[in-house]
């Protein structure tokens, strides 16, 4: 939405709650049913053992959010839709994309990427439309793809077990650390050219800026991963996760704001 010059307030409203009211926690717990989690998840230390409850509620909760996504527009529901059933590919046993770690990596960045971006885009603005700009989009995916290897880093062992390869576990605890690392140096170039080609680069630099906490940590906790790979652990996993999002935030609500006044 800091990409648009005008914003449907109302739209933008529906679309945060579809998507982080209802979609996301529906999604993480559908995964945590199917993986009768029990051991660190997301953001839980201790999660209780998944129901078959759990199950239907994410059900319920899915219908819910696919009706409320018409209030946007046909072209948002279809692409909640898509993003469901992508989520339940990725955890679903019989299908279990997670369990392969290129397919399963790209399933999360191009849904929780790019098409979140895209209908995102096409929802909160004003004409609905569907000019979709590559660029930023492209950056979103890389955003995602920059993160989510951390969150699988300290899972090795229990993935293992179930039979899953992950990412993570496929490059190694210092292999993600690389690997992240450049995926969000990409993200960084992608940004750069975005905001050059729009003629703002203060917005570049207040990106830059919001994201530096993120970074300053990730390089203290790969060094000490390097020294110790103990350190890739649920604790510091958690805490990336919620400086991450919360830089994330920050810096796409600055923008957005100083856009709607400019």
């Amino acid at each position: 939405m800091s990409q648009l010059s005008e914003v449907n307030w109302r739209n933008a409203l529906i679309i945060f709650f579809v998507l982080h009211i209802l979609v996301y926690p529906s999604s993480n717990g559908y995964n945590s049913y199917m993986d009768q989690d029990e051991t660190p998840i997301g953001g839980l230390k201790n999660p209780m053992k998944p129901t078959k409850q759990l199950f239907f509620i994410t059900i319920v909760i899915d219908v819910i959010a696919i009706a409320a996504s018409f209030a946007i527009s046909l072209y948002f529901a279809t692409g909640v839709l898509l993003y469901i059933l992508a989520s339940r590919a990725y955890s679903y046993r019989g299908i279990r994309l997670k369990k392969y770690p290129v397919v399963g990596y790209l399933t999360v960045v191009l849904f929780q990427g790019a098409l979140v971006f895209l209908i995102s885009y096409h929802g909160s603005s004003t004409n609905k439309t569907l000019n979709i700009p590559l660029t930023p989009m492209l950056a979103a995916a890389c955003l995602i793809g920059g993160y989510y290897p951390l969150t699988q880093i300290y899972q090795h062992d229990d993935d293992r077990k179930d039979g899953i390869l992950t990412i993570s576990m496929l490059l190694g605890k210092r292999g993600t650390f690389l690997f992240c690392g450049g995926i969000f140096v990409a993200a960084t170039l992608l940004m750069f050219m975005t905001f050059y080609s729009e003629d703002r680069l203060e917005a570049f630099y207040i990106f830059l800026g919001c994201m530096l906490p993120m970074l300053l940590f990730f390089g203290n906790w790969m060094n000490k991963v390097w020294r110790n790979e103990a350190e890739a652990n649920f604790r510091n996993s958690l805490r990336m996760n919620i400086l991450a999002s919360s830089c994330t935030a920050i810096c796409f609500l600055t923008l957005l704001i100083l856009r709607s006044v400019e």
